[in-house]
């Protein structure tokens, strides 16, 4: 390759990224976090209300930990922290097994 090769090259490079060194019209980088958010820490429901046992004969809390589509919902959506999603995840199927929470919801 020549040196006239590389310098076109780089060329392209620079009209792709545009002229702004990697920044969006609103002068913020681009690639950071999406989705704006509140900032507030999610808290584990079952650390908070230490009177609470998690037991799986209790589907009606357990429903609200499934989705849609019967799968379980993950730590850093529900917020619960390792143990007690460990906990939950054992409870919701041990409830499936015994069909008090469904493997898949009925749906349309």
């Amino acid at each position: 390759m020549s040196k006239m090769d590389r310098s076109d090259r780089s060329d392209t490079r620079d009209s792709r990224e545009g002229r702004d060194g990697g920044m969006d019209r609103d002068g913020e980088e681009r690639g950071g976090r999406r989705g704006g958010g509140f900032g507030r820490r999610k808290v584990c429901r079952f650390c908070a209300d230490l009177e609470y046992v998690m037991d799986y004969k209790d589907f009606r809390m357990m429903q609200s930990f499934v989705t849609e589509h019967g799968r379980i919902v993950p730590r850093r959506i529900s917020g619960n922290c390792a143990m007690h999603q460990r906990k939950l995840t054992s409870a919701v199927k041990r409830a499936r097994n015994l069909a008090l929470v469904g493997f898949v919801s009925s749906g349309n």
